[in-house]
């Protein structure tokens, strides 16, 4: 049997969130909500499955598909329908969070962050780009941020949820006020509430970026698997 995170989004999406998914999603292929996600995702390499990706990938353009590097789907795409670009990720658990120091702790300063929030949260994800991100990809939280005179300058929440495991994303801070140690606190705070239930947290970094590698290291956080993200365009 294969590890659950080996295929995060096809398992996210027909289990604990397939109530964000398109209604014609199905067994052989889903869809993220647009206005919630990109995440698209086959069950299998059938000819079966391969139609049902295809649909939905024409009917939703600009979809993104996450596959293990070295897993039998990594070559799947969608046929007839232009691949954007493909990025090399890694994906990285934690069991653990390593000790926070004292410019870590910011927990008086970290809210929960609600529906009267949703434009801040999308203006700042649209300004830093951590990962797509949508008007209602909040949902998928909750989400945590800092105001700053009442303007939201970070961020960090949730995004896929698998068997035994969440996943840590959005995590963003606004130019003007990055080496605050805004990220680093909210990714905290974030991953302590998915421990605190029993689970593992992961994510998704770039692969090309050490330097986010580092940051995530620093919090705990093992590179488990190479991933690839292919960006799909219009059919």
């Amino acid at each position: 049997m294969t590890h659950p995170l080996d295929r995060a989004v096809f398992n996210a999406l027909t289990t604990r969130l397939s109530r964000f998914t398109t209604a014609d999603s199905g067994p052989d292929a889903a869809r993220l909500d647009p206005e919630v996600g990109v995440f698209l995702a086959a069950a299998d390499a059938t000819a079966e499955s391969r139609r049902a990706l295809a649909d939905l990938a024409r009917r939703y353009p600009g979809a993104g598909l996450v596959e293990r590097e070295d897993g039998p789907m990594a070559g799947v795409l969608p046929e007839g329908v232009l691949v954007a670009a493909q990025v090399a990720l890694v994906q990285m658990t934690a069991t653990a969070l390593t000790p926070a120091g004292s410019a870590q702790r910011l927990d008086g300063a970290i809210e929960v962050l609600g529906e009267a929030d949703a434009p801040a949260m999308l203006a700042l994800a649209t300004l830093t780009k951590p990962g797509p991100f949508r008007s209602r990809t909040r949902e998928l939280g909750p989400f945590v941020g800092i105001k700053q005179d009442g303007v939201l300058v970070a961020m960090a929440g949730r995004r896929l949820r698998v068997d035994g495991f969440t996943e840590l994303s959005g995590v963003c801070t606004h130019p003007d006020h990055r080496g605050k140690g805004y990220a680093a606190a909210l990714s905290r705070a974030v991953v302590s509430e998915i421990l605190a239930t029993g689970e593992a947290a992961f994510l998704h970094a770039f692969a090309d970026h050490e330097a986010t590698i580092a940051f995530y290291r620093g919090l705990g956080f093992e590179t488990r698997a190479r991933m690839i993200y292919t960006s799909l365009g219009e059919a």
